[in-house]
């Protein structure tokens, strides 16, 4: 049985589909079942004799997988692209690959052709597209019957725009057709109302040589000294505590809902190694890890997702499509800031499942870009992801890092903004133990913690 905001998507992009234009854009927040909407909006061309197949393309192995079990079931047909299937999932990194045959394809069957997480793919007219993108445009976008562009989180960490995107000048807000924010997907309990941990420490102690400096906070220490992030988030008092706050949070779920997992993402392999031993030596947890080094990191995430291990600790392996919803409670311990990841890794941990216990929990350091996305966590798309474009060739030698994206509109819609409930809460606990972890001639000594609880949408 199909949400009301898929049945809804489904309708508006057919009767788009009834004009001259043939592309479709959607912005849905992450784990509200953007591939359960396209495959059925795919089975209705089908039904209506619009299309003779259909293609799809994601970012990842694994996002591709489950597009293709999705479609598969839902279709009731082979999606693999052999003999008599009705399609196939691939990869972006892939289009470099495919032959000739494969576009002559689509140059002569009826395809619709559905781009997950489009912001993957970029294209302007001045260099700066990247080769998905190009591909798309040029081999795609004027070829196939029918296109169909997915997103949850519509904005990019670079300059560039979104391939396929249309946008409103001169405010550079992105048009989509349809549009389904978090607000309304928690309203409709289409997925669950997050809350956000930030961790702090008081009394600092910072060794630099022979010279020990003190801070009131983890970011007063990150803005005076030298100290990086990843010192705080390597510390091993620091990954204890959040660790414990998080394994804390996951045994209270688990007491109603038994299958509750939790997932942690980490800064490096031998991070995320650490954290393992962490999980199952101190806290007695069973825990399962998968990064980019093993072999078959597919079949690790699909035994974690139908076994009864408490966490999984990933690095790089799943973040957004990754469909795990017995995933409850998220550790952040990732060096990657960005808003565009943050939104991606909590939107693991919404996905709605049978379980009787519907909570969310993210557990973070309270880092200044971090407070920042966890404060704009009600507004769908953050008014600090604007893209431009009469800055376009003002942006051209921009190099630094900074968080550049796009605000998005329903077509004749208002952006919706608001604001969270914030909270202070001290804990008693004291730190217990030493950082093995140094920035070259560096020791950092973690003191008090206290947490703030951001709880959105209550």
């Amino acid at each position: 049985m199909l949400r009301l905001w898929q049945e809804e998507c489904v309708a508006a992009a057919l009767e788009k589909y009834k004009t001259s234009t043939r592309h479709f854009s959607c912005q849905a927040t992450p784990g509200a079942g953007k591939t359960v909407m396209a495959a059925e909006l795919t089975k209705c061309l089908i039904q209506g004799d619009k299309i003779d197949l259909v293609l799809c393309f994601s970012p990842s192995s694994i996002v591709a997988l489950g597009i293709k079990e999705t479609f598969a079931k839902h279709l009731n047909c082979s999606f693999d692209g052999g003999m008599g299937a009705m399609g196939a999932s691939y990869t972006y990194q892939s289009i470099r690959f495919l032959d000739d045959a494969f576009w002559n394809t689509i140059r002569k069957y009826r395809v619709l052709v559905v781009f997950d997480e489009i912001h993957h793919c970029s294209f302007d007219d001045e260099g700066r597209s990247n080769a998905w993108g190009e591909q798309v445009i040029t081999k795609i976008q004027g070829f196939a019957r029918y296109t169909l562009a997915l997103s949850g989180t519509p904005w990019r960490s670079d300059s560039v725009p979104i391939a396929m995107a249309e946008y409103t000048d001169p405010d550079g807000c992105l048009l989509c057709d349809y549009q389904y924010d978090l607000r309304r997907a928690v309203q409709e309990r289409v997925c669950r109302a997050p809350k956000i941990v930030l961790v702090d420490s008081e009394q600092l102690s910072l060794t630099e040589g022979a010279e020990v400096k003190k801070y009131a906070s983890i970011l007063e220490m990150l803005k005076q000294s030298n100290a990086s992030y990843r010192s705080v988030i390597q510390n091993e008092s620091a990954m204890t505590h959040l660790l414990e706050l998080g394994v804390n949070k996951l045994n209270e779920i688990r007491q109603s809902s038994p299958e509750a997992g939790g997932l942690i993402v980490a800064a490096s392999v031998q991070h995320a190694k650490t954290i393992q031993s962490l999980l199952i030596q101190h806290f007695s947890q069973s825990a399962s890890i998968v990064t980019y080094q093993h072999e078959n990191p597919l079949e690790e995430i699909e035994v974690f997702r139908h076994s009864n291990t408490q966490w999984i600790v990933s690095v790089g392996m799943i973040s957004e499509g990754t469909d795990i919803p017995r995933l409850q409670v998220c550790c952040h311990l990732s060096a990657v800031k960005t808003e565009l990841y943050f939104r991606q890794v909590l939107g693991r941990i919404l996905r709605v499942n049978k379980a009787s216990n519907q909570e969310a929990w993210l557990y973070t350091f309270a880092e200044e870009k971090l407070i920042g996305f966890a404060e704009r966590i009600e507004q769908d798309i953050p008014e600090t992801c604007l893209y431009l474009k009469q800055h376009t060739k003002e942006l051209r030698g921009f190099t630094g890092k900074a968080e550049v994206g796009v605000c998005v509109r329903t077509r004749g819609a208002p952006l919706r903004t608001s604001s969270s409930s914030l909270n202070w809460h001290d804990l008693e606990a004291q730190s217990t133990g030493q950082s093995t972890s140094t920035l070259s001639q560096e020791e950092l000594k973690l003191g008090q913690f206290k947490q703030r609880v951001i709880s959105a949408f209550f």
